[in-house]
């Protein structure tokens, strides 16, 4: 089990990291959102497992449907803001009006 919390700990790393030292690139920070959102549930099935209960199993499945709608929707709007602004830079992208 310990080698399982250390996966997810390394992988919930990357995620951090990944937030943290590119900030500049839309697509970049949605991927670390998925690796942080991957190193929860990697949690959520270790600890179920070990518990030997389902309920952590369950909360995988509500956590795929968010990140998947996340994923979904968030590149959905970058791809509208490239066709408007032609860059997908952060820095380049701070004059978005509604």
């Amino acid at each position: 089990m310990l080698q399982y919390l250390i996966f997810s700990a390394i992988l919930f790393a990357i995620g951090l990291s990944g937030l943290f030292i590119n900030r500049k690139n839309i697509i970049v920070l949605l991927m670390s959102i998925e690796i942080i959102l991957l190193a929860a549930n990697t949690n959520l099935v270790i600890f179920a497992k070990y518990w030997g209960d389902i309920t952590g199993q369950a909360f995988v499945f509500f956590v795929m449907t968010v990140a998947a709608a996340e994923a979904a929707i968030g590149l959905a709007l970058v791809v509208l803001v490239f066709r408007d602004k032609q860059t997908i830079n952060i820095q380049d992208l701070d004059q978005l009006k509604g």
